[in-house]
C-alpha cells in the first residue's frame, strides 16, 4: 500500500511540474487580456462608441509601431527624446525613469555595446560559479547583477575587478533561461568544464 501511495504521489508531482509552465503562460495571457479589456472599456466609457474605441486602439498601435520603426531606423525616436527631456525635469520621477530605461536597454537589442555580456563569478565561496549580467564597466572594474534562481529579477549588484570574472559566450536570454530553469536549460555546458577549480 505504501509503495502505491509513493508511486502515485510521484506521478502527481510529475504531472504538476509538467502542467505548471502551461498554467504560468495561461496566467500571463489572462493578465494581459484583463489589462487590454480594462483599457478598452475605459475608453469606450468615455466615447460610448465601439467605432471610436477601435479607431483609438488602431491609432495607438500605429503610434507604437512608428516609435519602434524610428528606433530601428534612426536609433532614436523624437517622441521618446521629447519625453526624456520632459521627465528629466521632474525630481524623483527622472531617477525612476532613467534606471528603468537602462534596465530595459540591457535586455533589448538596442542596448549599448559592451553592456550585454554575461560572465561567471565565484559566489558564495571559491570554486562555486554563478552567471552574472554585466550592467556597467569602468576601466578594469565590472558592475554585475547576480540573479538568483528561479526568479532572475531577484538578486543583487556587486562591483568586482576584471581579474575575478570569467567571460561567457552565453547571451542574456540563454543566461536567463539557465537561471529560470534552475540549470536544466544550459545551452553551453562546455563552459562549465573550462571554469577554474
Amino acid at each position: 500500500m505504501r509503495s502505491y501511495l509513493k508511486r502515485y504521489s510521484e506521478y502527481f508531482l510529475l504531472g504538476v511540474l509538467a502542467v505548471l509552465p502551461i498554467a504560468i503562460v495561461i496566467q500571463i495571457v489572462v493578465w494581459l487580456k484583463n489589462i487590454a479589456t480594462a483599457i478598452f472599456f475605459n475608453i469606450y466609457g468615455y466615447s460610448d462608441s465601439y467605432l471610436a474605441t477601435f479607431i483609438l486602439f488602431f491609432v495607438i498601435i500605429v503610434f507604437l509601431c512608428y516609435i519602434g520603426y524610428s528606433i530601428v531606423k534612426r536609433r532614436r525616436s523624437i517622441i521618446i527624446t521629447a519625453f526624456d527631456l520632459f521627465i528629466g525635469k521632474i525630481p524623483l520621477l527622472n531617477t525612476i525613469y532613467r534606471v528603468s530605461k537602462k534596465i530595459m536597454n540591457m535586455f533589448s537589442s538596442d542596448g549599448e555595446s559592451g553592456k550585454k555580456e554575461v560572465v561567471y563569478i565565484e559566489y558564495p565561496n571559491d570554486g562555486l560559479w554563478v552567471p552574472a549580467y554585466v550592467t556597467n564597466k569602468e576601466k578594469d572594474w565590472y558592475i554585475l547583477y547576480v540573479p538568483t534562481s528561479p526568479n532572475p529579477t531577484s538578486g543583487f549588484t556587486i562591483i568586482v575587478n576584471e581579474s575575478r570574472v570569467v567571460k561567457s559566450q552565453l547571451s542574456i536570454e540563454e543566461a536567463s533561461s539557465f537561471i529560470v530553469s534552475v540549470g536544466v536549460d544550459y545551452s553551453r555546458p562546455e563552459e562549465a568544464t573550462k571554469l577554474p577549480r
